[in-house]
């Protein structure tokens, strides 16, 4: 076992796989080819891992198609029951769970503690909605028809999860998957596929049947072309970039299948002069920095109303020098390192570009060397522009962009002014506005004097190129089910 392991004194050493869970057996992976897991805090191998071959990805898609009948043909409740219990699981295995996740994502214990109690809420929530799953009667269109409309399982299901939340978006998908009585195949990112498999050895654990679930870990592009190209997988949800979305899309064509796609963001934070300051400071701190700024959600436009703008930065800029940084393992850390090399020198192309344009450096600014090559300080920029790379570009890492503004019209125009349209933040006690600017911002979701609104029962979703679908709550299901219309002659 790894020397970080050792060291972390893991009460179950056994959630630790390298072999993939393929049609309810533990495998070796065949293809030759070699995943190795990298501590992103300080390098270390943390697991190496035999990548999966195509053969092996075949047998995954021919074993989840082999489960699908069984599984549909179970009671709502049955499959709710079991669900259950791998939700229950995750909780008992939480310490552990986070531990790994921390060694192979970075992020801070805290985080990931909290990922872990937010993954297994899905699995439990899915579990209930699971007996909601209804059809519905018709008014008849002539005198001697019944029409009703039923909603079955669509059938395997694959699932394309990111590294930033290697638990929460397994858990999001296979939850209303199997809930739906359907099967799936989950492709977790190379960089964390710890995370995956842990849930899988918890998954069967918890009674779900072989094939049912299968987690298969190797290159990217060639799981993913076998999986949007058999005309075996009904269904597919991805949650990535939008350039890897649209390559995706592109591949399931020929098979005509459902996609649901939770894309690219370029989430914007509004503060008009009338908000509760030291709130929306506080708040904008969480929208900002939360997993170091690599999330979806991530608030990557700050625009402040100018009467408070001053004010607001200087308090921002405070508070952001004051974030700790550091390995995800010691106490107290808020900000982990970022996942690569490429991710550090994102956040620096970011900030030099605003610089050289005018943007003010009001804290950070800069890698810090001396925790390790893949960490940046937490930095703020003000007096950024519509010129600037940062303004049209997801930075995925711990850069605040901050931008005045004077009217509602002129931060409504500003704030839409993207391809993407996933999340906004909205800050202000004037109710008049809330309703205004909320329906006028064209995101998939607004939060309103709050950065906190995702959860189970949300449809998490995007407008524009921010994806398709929702993922969470009863919209989520329809993702995993065909609608079928049943007419009887009764007379």
């Amino acid at each position: 076992m790894p020397p970080w392991f050792q060291t972390s004194a893991l009460q179950r050493p056994s959630l630790i796989s390298t072999r993939h869970y393929i049609a309810g057996g533990w495998v070796e992976g065949a293809s030759g080819d070699a995943v190795n897991v990298v501590n992103p805090c300080n390098g270390d191998i943390v697991a190496d891992i035999r990548a999966v071959s195509a053969d092996q990805t075949s047998q995954a898609i021919s074993g989840a198609k082999a489960a699908f009948p069984r599984w549909r043909g179970l009671l709502a409740k049955e499959r709710g029951a079991i669900l259950r219990r791998w939700a229950a699981l995750m909780e008992t295995h939480r310490e552990d769970l986070s531990t790994i996740m921390t060694a192979e994502q970075g992020k801070p214990l805290s985080e990931s503690r909290g990922e872990i109690d937010y993954a297994a809420g899905f699995l439990a929530w899915f579990a209930a909605e699971a007996e909601r799953i209804d059809g519905e009667v018709l008014a008849p269109h002539k005198p001697d028809r019944r029409m009703l409309v039923l909603r079955e399982p669509i059938g395997v299901t694959a699932a394309i999860t990111p590294w930033n939340f290697p638990s929460a978006m397994i858990t999001r998908k296979a939850g209303a998957a199997l809930a739906a009585g359907c099967t799936m195949i989950v492709r977790p990112a190379s960089e964390t596929p710890l995370s995956a498999l842990a849930l899988a050895l918890l998954a069967e654990e918890a009674g779900v049947p072989a094939g049912v679930f299968n987690v298969v870990v190797g290159d990217g592009k060639q799981v993913g072309k076998m999986l949007m190209e058999s005309p075996d997988v009904k269904a597919v949800s991805f949650t990535g970039s939008t350039e890897v979305g649209k390559i995706l899309i592109r591949q399931s064509a020929d098979t005509v299948k459902k996609v649901s796609m939770e894309l690219g963001g370029q989430d914007t934070f509004i503060a008009f002069e009338d908000c509760d300051l030291d709130k929306a400071v506080a708040d904008a701190i969480v929208a900002k920095f939360t997993t170091t700024g690599q999330d979806c959600l991530a608030a990557n436009r700050i625009f402040v109303q100018r009467p408070i703008y001053d004010a607001f930065c200087e308090k921002f800029a405070a508070a952001t020098a004051m974030l700790k940084t550091g390995p995800g393992w010691e106490e107290g850390v808020e900000q982990g390192p970022l996942m690569n090399e490429g991710a550090v020198a994102k956040c620096e192309a970011h900030v030099a570009d605003a610089t050289v344009k005018g943007a003010r450096v009001l804290a950070g600014g800069g890698r810090l060397p001396k925790l390790g090559s893949n960490f940046f300080a937490p930095t703020v920029l003000a007096d950024v522009t519509a010129e600037m790379k940062i303004f049209r570009e997801e930075t995925f890492g711990p850069v605040a962009a901050i931008l005045p503004f004077e009217t509602e019209e002129d931060v409504i125009a500003a704030a839409n002014d993207t391809e993407y349209g996933l999340a906004s933040y909205l800050y202000t006690n004037d109710m008049r506005r809330i309703w205004r600017a909320g329906e006028a911002l064209e995101y998939g979701m607004v939060g309103v004097n709050t950065p906190s609104f995702t959860g189970p029962p949300i449809p998490f979703g995007g407008y524009k190129q921010s994806g398709l679908g929702r993922e969470g709550g009863a919209y989520s299901l329809d993702d995993y089910m065909e609608t079928k219309y049943l007419c009887m002659e009764v007379a």
